[in-house]
């Protein structure tokens, strides 16, 4: 899938599981009749294996159907005309940088460095060229923990990465490098933190509020002062 340089997000499969859009009558049933199939696989897989292990598919979806509030199969084929997806946070902003290109890139390419400017990133563990460990200290002292993958980079022009499947918190980002006119580095930078479906994905939108959003915007204007006071390495 091409990653769309102005709003960087997941792939549709994350997406579709991130809407809520089944009733609490539906959850329900769906939990019980998930519930009673898996009983029923596990009792009868010795008489009838295949047959079992279609009823342990068909529960577990609709356990999770049930668990979740979520539908992927209808959030992907269906025109929902109010879906209720878990909040997000959207940050774009741009902002000059007097700094050249290679420098300002050369200091974002380190990811392990974003902590000293970013006050929501309790720390950044590189693990190798495209993939890194993610920590982020949200209100009341919660932290969240996922490993990310850079998925675009054109050196001195564009950096991008997002959250690896299974993260707890979806996150995208997308900075691009150019020539200000004045001279120094104009930055775009999108960065997107959505968390998934269902009561855990509630709790974490309670956590992931307009207050999120300006600390990170704020974190994100620091880094102008931070590295314009510091030489980089090339």
């Amino acid at each position: 899938m091409e990653h769309d340089i102005h709003h960087p997000r997941p792939e549709s499969l994350y997406d579709s599981s991130t809407v809520i859009n089944v009733s609490k009558t539906g959850r329900i049933i769906s939990a019980g009749t998930g519930a009673a199939l898996l009983y029923l696989a596990c009792a009868d897989f010795s008489k009838s294996p295949m047959k079992s292990i279609y009823k342990m598919l068909a529960g577990g979806y609709l356990l999770y159907r049930g668990i979740s509030g979520n539908c992927p199969i209808s959030a992907m084929v269906e025109d929902n005309l109010n879906p209720q997806h878990a909040r997000a946070v959207n940050i774009r902003t741009k902002y000059i940088v007097n700094r050249s290109r290679s420098e300002v890139y050369a200091y974002w390419r380190q990811l392990d460095h974003l902590p000293a400017f970013m006050a929501h990133l309790h720390d950044v563990e590189v693990i190798d060229e495209k993939h890194s460990h993610w920590t982020v200290r949200l209100t009341g002292g919660l932290e969240l923990e996922w490993d990310a993958e850079i998925v675009e980079e054109q050196e001195n022009e564009i950096l991008a990465w997002r959250s690896t499947e299974g993260a707890a918190v979806s996150n995208a980002g997308k900075i691009m490098f150019r020539d200000a006119p004045d001279g120094g580095t104009e930055l775009h930078v999108t960065i997107s933190y959505r968390p998934p479906a269902g009561y855990a994905g509630a709790g974490l939108a309670r956590l992931l509020n307009p207050a999120f959003a300006a600390m990170v915007k704020n974190d994100i204007r620091n880094f102008k002062n931070y590295v314009e006071g510091k030489r980089v390495d090339s």
